[in-house]
């Protein structure tokens, strides 16, 4: 078994931020890890968007990021710490938009490593030095220098170390050009160690220590240590010299700290808290993020507690001495990773889970309305440290990014009958939980819709001059008339263009000397800009069929297959040239070419024929009309497109090439590279869109040529970012459609669908999946689908929080209180107002404390997204498993089984028992549910997992397997097996088999005998491995993903035997002789590979219509993927071969080796990294040219087998 690993969607969790001026100019970016991936970011200051600048896979895990600058630069570099065992230093080249390496240092072992170096980065405000710090002991500080030609150079690593020794934050301060330093957040545990063996440990503590890097000795020494009053978890840096008083904040438990070598003692504030608190109220408050804003005149910081409130912190200062602290409130947005604050104004927001925002600041948040808190306030009165929340007042909510992440559960299936199928998704944490449907395409947004007066068959767009920015007029051509339409504010009819209006219009569109050409079937109407017009009219008894031009030529065929062309002169006059051709079969489409930069014609005229060929024509004038190529269609044509790929330099990504797109009418596109000087055809790249004639229009999408193809489906194939896409459109089928830009949509399409014309933009460029989202109450855990009826079952529940009952008399009870605090200084009407908006508003998800669980049962409906029915469970119960079946004694009737905790705590792991809860499901003629409780059965332990099976239902009751028959009273056990070793977490049936899913074991094959009525383990495998899920792809081989970010395939022999019968001995049973004290028999590894990512579903399935079926998986981090069967020798030998190469000349941006990285944990086996194949396409011509030479291909070749490696198998 060998597989063709490819990502669908990249990760969309962001782990750090942070923001810079990385291209050179005014205009700050925002690099983003991803994990595994590395992104830049940049805001569109006209459209307010962000949008992605480049995208580079890391092939490693990205644990930091740290932007600086020289001292007098004027651009910022990027230091990345990863798993790599090394420090890399990256500058972004904004021509060939990636990131190059400057230097690459290694320092220590590869991986996540509490004692390597790389979680923790600090630099020194004038970009002299870097701390590179490990979670304990080791730290280590590189000097940045210039060499002669000002190149950034790095010295050798000094270091700093310091036996146990944690570490907590690292931060540089902000001393002007004194010797560079540096402040950690550390506790030393040395003590802890030694008094381990006798059990008796010493309170710990914490020290804030500052160690100084002597620019004259090369050296960095412990400057000073103090010990912390209170535990911090975040340091912030001050700005010092002429920008402030230097110095930094210490993030403690309930407090912010203001600490300064030298100065003393230390200035504290107390951390506010919410005057309407649900959270128990011995629960301390802790900073997560913070970032801070400088300009030339003020700075101030923002910090943001767990409930995702955010503070505004200034510090008050005399004589260069801080001597106050003042907090105040200022917003609430999403618990975020990373704050970014851009001096224009702007706050960028990582959310840890959810969708990612950015916002503009539009207030400083100066009212006096909300209560600014000092630190000289006495901090033991603590009720005057309270605040009121309110609505986003001080930011605006500008822009989104998507963000998948995490991804709880999948599932595929075509629901929607759509050919291709749909991704069911479960999402999200608390308040941002949400049931998803992703459909592959990019999302359209609807700009404007407008009845037409009739059926139009076409649409353009045209400028008043080829100088405009801007399109003027759209012209709508219907069945025997033509409707001229004015852009501006308002859209207008025009009646003084010069257009025909009587007539059904072929084409429209401006010449380079401004004027405007109006082809029909009469002839051609040539309009000047001072609106003169001249006309030429077809012979009689012939018409205009076919036509095409650009900007100085236009190619009709009229009725005999005749061809007439038409050239712009210098003199503004439209010339026929002398010679007609008349084609061998009727024309069904034509095409132009662009005029390439410095021509004044396009050469080559793309004409499609009744006979499936393709011809293309020389417009040249010393052969013009000349046949140069031919190429046989497997069908009938139905349109044409010519598009240049770019016209860049030679080191571009892509050819300098011309690609001619042919739309077939069996649903085929075939995209065909058109040599610019011979006119020759190859390298031709088949896709099937859909079931109806393809129709090609030409657009403009990220000022790039783009095409889109309408069948079935309106497909838009598009260059972004050094990448051809094409993806499908999530819009209704459109019949005609041409470019637009207007100052409101620059970049748009106008197009005529269902007698109405519609203005349509498709924002969200480079996007492979558009999600449909409805929003839960509880963090989901698991769902079902029971496919006949469409309906998901959905198990949400949340550890520490309150269910509804609770919610509200916990609210009873604060508002009781509020009330006897506010009716001494408030009217009773104020406080009646307050009570009633506090005991309205459900935005809270309050922490009930350890062991409190919050949980429901959802019935849901994907197709009209609405909830069927819901089932509140009590208190403290915890929902962990759920099947869907019928009983042998009432086979007709659907009962859903819940698995449900009591009391369970999760560090310790601790319980009261459990509960399965068997519900009677009554569906209604309507499409709707009830669920009905029949009985509940009482279990000692966690139930982790249960299925239904062969009429029963089986169990995993902690690290019993059990099998239960339904009772009147309550489930009946029939049998168990106690020999899983710690936790069940899932089981999957085949047959009389069970495969048993264990939490820190990996799989056990169980057999089931319904005569002995016994359960017996007779395989397992040989690695113990922590499940997170699994699937079955046949009767002996299982596919599983782990808690580490592994995906693996495990098979059983052939001469495995899971019947006792077959034993030779009879004296003992074949599964009593334990192997490895474990099960007789043991499975064999068949594939592995490290995806950096937690995988918390798999699933086997076909994501094209017709396709293989494949190993289909979701992380965590919201990333999505595929492993695909490779089938053929072939195919293996060329993949594995180009995977070879690749390693080595596309080296890791974070210093990774590939081969390392795929085999993070175990080696990697059978599986090709298509990922890595895949960054052929991006790199230079001449290693594209090298690698082809070395493998006897050429690098078109290697691109198309590639290319169709993905379509095969993938979206």
């Amino acid at each position: 078994m060998n597989l063709y690993h490819l990502t669908l969607q990249n990760p969309t969790a962001i782990y750090s931020a942070v923001h810079g001026n990385f291209s050179g100019g005014r205009i700050q970016e925002i690099a983003v890890s991803k994990g595994t991936m590395l992104e830049l970011l940049k805001h569109d200051p006209n459209t307010g968007r962000i949008t992605v600048l480049t995208s580079v896979e890391a092939f490693g895990i990205i644990r930091s990021l740290m932007a600086f600058r020289l001292t007098g630069g004027q651009k910022d570099y990027l230091v990345v710490g990863s798993d790599s065992g090394r420090i890399v230093i990256l500058e972004y080249d904004p021509v060939k938009n990636q990131f190059e390496k400057l230097h690459q240092e290694t320092f220590g072992k590869t991986g996540c490593r509490r004692i390597v170096p790389g979680q923790y980065l600090a630099m020194d405000p004038k970009g002299r030095a870097v701390m590179v710090a490990a979670i304990e002991k080791q730290k280590f500080v590189y000097i940045f220098n210039r060499d002669t030609q000002a190149r950034l150079t790095i010295s050798s690593p000094l270091e700093a170390h310091k036996s146990f020794n944690v570490t907590f934050s690292v931060v540089g301060m902000d001393v002007g050009f004194e010797n560079p330093l540096f402040a950690c957040l550390e506790m030393d545990y040395e003590e802890a160690d030694i008094y381990n063996t006798e059990g008796n440990y010493p309170p710990a503590s914490q020290n804030l220590t500052y160690y100084e890097l002597d620019l004259g000795l090369n050296h960095v020494v412990r400057k000073s240590t103090t010990q912390m009053e209170h535990f911090g978890n975040l340091l912030l840096q001050v700005p010092g010299g002429k920008d402030g008083p230097g110095g930094l904040l210490v993030c403690c438990e309930n407090y912010i700290v203001y600490h300064n070598i030298g100065s003393g003692q230390d200035i504290k504030c107390l951390i506010p808290r919410r005057r309407d608190d649900l959270d128990m109220p011995d629960r301390t408050i802790l900073i997560v993020c913070a970032t801070t804003y400088k300009s030339k005149n003020l700075y101030f910081f923002l910090a943001q507690t767990e409930q995702g409130d955010l503070f505004k912190i200034t510090l008050e200062t005399q004589n260069d001495l801080v001597t106050e602290i003042r907090v105040k409130y200022f917003d609430t947005i999403p618990v975020a990773s990373a704050l970014c604050v851009l001096k224009t104004g702007f706050l960028f927001s990582s959310s840890e889970f959810g969708n990612h925002h950015f916002y503009q600041i539009i207030k400083l948040g100066e009212e006096k309305i909300t209560p600014e808190f000092s630190s000289f306030a006495d901090a033991t009165l603590h009720k005057k440290f309270f605040y009121d929340r309110h609505v986003l007042t001080n930011l605006l909510l500008v822009d989104t990014l998507e963000s998948y992440s995490p991804i709880i559960d999948c599932h595929v299936a075509d629901l929607m009958n759509d050919d291709t199928p749909q991704f069911y998704i479960l999402k999200g944490r608390a308040r941002e939980s949400a049931f998803c449907i992703l459909r592959h395409g990019l999302e359209v947004t609807e700009v404007a819709v407008s009845e037409l007066p009739g059926s139009a068959v076409a649409v353009w767009s045209v400028k008043r001059t080829t100088t405009d920015e801007y399109d003027s007029y759209i012209i709508v051509s219907f069945v025997n008339a033509t409707l001229v339409l004015s852009i501006g504010e308002t859209v207008e009819e025009v009646t003084d263009s010069g257009l025909l209006t009587n007539v059904s219009t072929l084409h429209c569109g401006l010449l380079d000397d401004d004027s405007l050409v109006q082809i029909f079937n009469g002839g051609i109407r040539h309009i000047r800009p001072d609106k003169r017009f001249s006309e030429w009219c077809v012979p009689s008894e012939k018409q205009v069929i076919k036509c095409t031009m650009n900007r100085r030529q236009i190619v009709i065929s009229l009725t005999g297959n005749e061809i007439v062309y038409f050239e712009l002169d210098p003199n503004g006059q439209l010339n026929e040239y002398s010679e007609r051709r008349e084609m061998p079969s009727a024309v069904l489409s034509m095409a132009l070419g662009p005029i390439p930069p410095t021509h004044v014609r396009s050469r080559f005229l793309a004409i499609t024929l009744a006979d499936q060929t393709v011809r293309m024509v020389s417009l040249d004038p010393q052969d013009c009309l000349q046949p140069l190529s031919m190429q046989a269609l497997p069908a009938t044509a139905e349109s044409l497109c010519i598009v240049e790929a770019c016209f860049g330099d030679e080191d571009s990504p892509f050819d300098n090439s011309l690609h001619l797109n042919i739309g077939l009418r069996n649903g085929v596109l075939l995209r065909t590279s058109l040599d610019p000087v011979t006119g020759d055809l190859s390298d031709t790249r088949t896709r099937y869109l859909g079931s109806k004639p393809i129709k090609l229009f030409r657009l403009i999408i990220s000022k790039t040529p783009a095409v889109l193809a309408v069948s079935s489906r309106n497909w838009l194939c598009y260059y972004y970012q050094n990448r051809y896409n094409m993806t499908p459109l999530t819009y209704e089928i459109l019949d005609f459609a041409a470019s637009l830009s207007s100052e409101h949509c620059p970049e748009g399409i106008v197009a005529v669908c269902n007698n109405s014309l519609r203005i349509l933009i498709a924002e969200k460029l480079g996007q492979v999946f558009n999600k449909t989202s409805y929003m839960l109450r509880y963090t989901p855990r698991k769902f079902l689908l029971e496919s006949s009826t469409k309906t998901f079952f959905i198990l949400e529940c949340e550890y520490n929080a309150l269910n509804s009952w609770s919610t509200h008399e916990r609210k009873q009870h604060i508002s009781n209180e509020i009330k006897e605090a506010l009716i001494m200084d408030e009217t009773p009407e104020k406080v009646d107002e307050y009570v009633q908006n506090f005991l309205a508003n459900d935005t809270q998800t309050p922490k009930a404390g350890v062991g409190t669980w919050a949980s429901l049962l959802r019935a849901f409906d994907p197709i009209r997204l609405e909830t069927l029915d819901i089932y509140e469970f009590p208190q403290n119960e915890g929902l962990h498993c759920m099947t869907l079946g019928r009983f042998v004694n009432r086979i007709t009737d659907f009962f859903l089984i819940v698995g449900v905790s009591t009391g369970l705590i999760l560090n310790p792991r601790v319980s009261t028992g459990g509960i399965f809860y068997t519900f009677f499901i009554q569906f209604y003629p309507d499409g709707s549910l009830k669920f009905h409780v029949m009985h509940k059965t009482y279990v000692d332990e966690v139930p982790g997992a249960v299925l239904s099976f062969q009429g029963k239902v089986v169990a995993g009751v902690g690290h019993l397997l059990c099998v239960y028959d339904l009772g009147k009273q309550k489930l009946l056990k029939k049998c168990e097996n106690k020999r899983i070793p710690s936790l069940i977490t899932n089981i999957i049936s085949i047959g009389h088999r069970l495969i048993v899913f264990d939490a820190q074991e990996s799989f056990h094959f169980v057999k089931y005998k319904p005569f002995e009525n016994q359960l017996v383990i007779f395989a397992d495998d040989v690695t113990p491995r922590w499940l997170t899920t699994g699937c079955l792809l046949d009767y002996s081989t299982m596919a599983g993903a782990d808690k580490f970010g592994n995906i693996f395939g495990i098979r059983l022999d052939s001469d495995v035997k899971d019947d006792i019968d077959e034993d030779p001995t009879g004296i003992r049973s074949l599964w009593d002789r334990g192997l490895l004290n474990g099960a007789p028999q043991k499975a064999e590894l068949m594939f592995n590979v490290h995806i950096g990512a937690t995988a918390n579903s798999l699933q086997k399935c076909s994501l094209v219509p017709g396709g293989t079926e494949i190993l289909f998986y979701t992380t965590l981090s919201g990333s999505i993927g595929v492993l695909a069967p490779i089938t053929t020798k072939e195919d293996l030998d060329f993949l594995h071969h180009i995977e070879l190469y690749l390693r080595q000349e596309l080296p890791s941006p974070v210093g990774r080796d590939h081969l390392a990285y795929r085999s993070y944990y175990f080696p990697l086996k059978s599986v090709i990294d298509g990922d890595t194949c895949e960054q052929f396409n991006y790199l230079e011509r001449s290693k594209r040219i090298r690698i082809a030479d070395e493998l006897d291909r050429t690098p078109q070749e290697l691109s198309k087998k590639l290319e169709d490696m993905r379509t095969k198998y993938a979206l």
